[in-house]
């Protein structure tokens, strides 16, 4: 393995900011007020950082009550933060295939969890063809084609849930006893990639698939020539089941008092079981089983911090040794319910679902606004054009948006509203389509019609419905002729123009209207 050097110390509200970092940052944000309009010099390397299934508000940076995440913290500081970014169709497929391609899911017809073979050009292959090395480590992108065939020239794979890929040997090879990697997560472990069960990592910590990918992206960033531009995709797998992080991490947020999950007073708690139901997707998780897997999820979380930090470090230290402007990108594919208003996993429409962490840092000369938080509505699709403007690329037409104005502080209108939507996952009435402004979400159920309104400036967790209140309607009715204007060109059928159809077949592939 190796060697890590000793780990930075990070700024984030869990440490002290000395008085003499704010005279370095004022000075830094002067020397480059200058040059925010420039052209920017060299392509930037480009680190993306991309965990699966990380809520949005798992960030101590925005006073989480337990989660610490001082290196995403340090990113947040130094760059944008974008609190209202939403996975536009929240679940491993369609959420990477929007990403990927910078289509909504509408335009692409990925609107479920389903694959459909990749037709147009990708984030990767258009790097490739603008001169960068591009290469993915851990997870993988969940598509038919492999990684070479998404545009990474060269992949070292590691998804913890097959027994055939390069971490699975490793693991072998270490501990030929496991065989099967994923049995021995299941039958010898007890846990599931699915669920809510939670227990302590029982190997060498090193062996870890976090600990794992960390070091193989380490090993890309020493070894890829420091003349050739680099994006370098490190793909986790925390924090997604199974809940098992290193002893420490789970050790420490059991000993800790844990907030409780969000409590939606539109929510029938009666009907909810411990067992689960639906599909496994509702639950009423309490007690101890609930406290061990907001440790298990918030441990993943912090260990995962703690392994990016060198690799930043690193990556940050090959750029600048070769004259090379940098860019780190931290987002999730989408994030995890744990229990709020009753649902566990994803494929929802609320906050802890749908909203993901979307940080943004470059380095100086490219005039990034640091500690800058950005509540406009913006998306997986956003990190396309915005990675080829950086790069100085040609952008394809696609739905996403390029942030390099936000970033650089400039006031532009990234969009008016964002739509986001899933088909059938685990039940019927999950199916949803959804609204957000940045500051209300309107939601409606095309299994039945039913709407929900929230105000997430006054009720961040969505406890609050405020479609039944009267003092609501012509709000409500305002969000409702956008999405029906929004969905008329649908082939399901959810819209005539006039008003919104429930009731019609929802399957999660359409024609797209591209």
């Amino acid at each position: 393995m190796t060697s890590r050097p000793p780990r930075p110390i990070l700024l984030s509200r869990h440490y002290p900011f000395p008085h003499f970092l704010f005279f370095c940052i004022a000075l830094s944000a002067l020397a480059v007020s200058t040059a925010t309009a420039q052209e920017i010099p060299q392509k930037p390397d480009i680190l993306f950082i991309m965990p699966d299934q990380m809520r949005g508000d798992c960030l101590s940076i925005l006073d989480h009550l337990a989660v610490r995440t001082p290196t995403f913290d340090q990113l947040a500081q130094q760059g944008v933060l974008f609190r209202r970014a939403y996975s536009t169709v929240p679940s491993c497929i369609p959420a990477r295939y929007a990403l990927l391609t910078g289509l909504h899911p509408q335009t692409s017809g990925v609107v479920g969890y389903k694959m459909k073979q990749v037709d147009h050009p990708t984030m990767p292959q258009l790097l490739r063809d603008a001169g960068y090395r591009t290469v993915l480590i851990g997870r993988n992108m969940h598509q038919i084609v492999d990684a070479a065939g998404l545009g990474y020239e060269t992949d070292t794979l590691g998804s913890t849930y097959v027994s055939d890929d390069q971490y699975a040997a490793d693991i072998q090879r270490a501990r030929p006893d496991i065989t099967d990697f994923r049995k021995w997560v299941t039958e010898t472990l007890g846990l599931s990639y699915n669920h809510w069960q939670a227990t302590p990592w029982p190997l060498d910590d090193n062996l870890h698939p976090t600990a794992w990918i960390a070091t193989q992206s380490r090993k890309v960033v020493a070894e890829v020539p420091k003349e050739q531009p680099l994006f370098l995709t490190a793909s986790f797998y925390a924090p997604h089941p199974p809940l098992f992080p290193p002893k420490k991490y789970f050790d420490a947020y059991l000993s800790m008092e844990l907030p409780p999950p969000a409590h939606g007073d539109w929510v029938d708690w009666d009907a909810l079981t411990p067992e689960g139901s639906e599909g496994g997707h509702r639950v009423l998780l309490q007690g101890e089983t609930l406290h061990k897997a907001q440790s298990g999820y918030f441990g993943l979380i912090e260990h995962l911090d703690h392994e990016v930090a060198p690799l930043i470090a690193e990556f940050r230290a090959r750029s600048e040794k070769a004259g090379r402007p940098w860019v780190i990108a931290l987002t999730a594919d989408h994030g995890e319910m744990l229990g709020d208003h009753g649902y566990f996993r994803k494929c929802e429409p609320f906050e802890g679902s749908a909203n993901i962490p979307f940080i943004l840092c470059g380095a100086p000369e490219l005039g990034f606004t640091p500690g800058r938080r950005c509540l406009k509505p913006v998306c997986l699709e956003d990190l396309l054009p915005t990675f080829l403007d950086l790069a100085g690329a040609e952008c394809p037409e696609v739905d996403g948006v390029s942030l390099v104005p936000e970033l650089q502080g400039k006031q532009s209108e990234i969009r008016p509203w964002l739509h986001f939507e899933h088909a059938k996952c685990y039940s019927q009435p999950q199916a949803f389509h959804a609204l957000a402004d940045g500051r209300f979400k309107y939601v409606w159920r095309p299994l039945d019609g039913r709407e929900h309104l929230f105000d997430l400036q006054q009720d961040p967790h969505e406890e609050h419905d405020l479609a039944p209140d009267p003092a609501h309607r012509d709000l409500l009715a305002k969000w409702r002729t956008v999405l029906l204007n929004r969905l008329a060109a649908r082939p399901e059928g959810f819209s005539d123009g006039k008003q919104l159809i429930p009731g019609r077949p929802y399957a999660p592939l359409n024609a797209g209207t591209r």
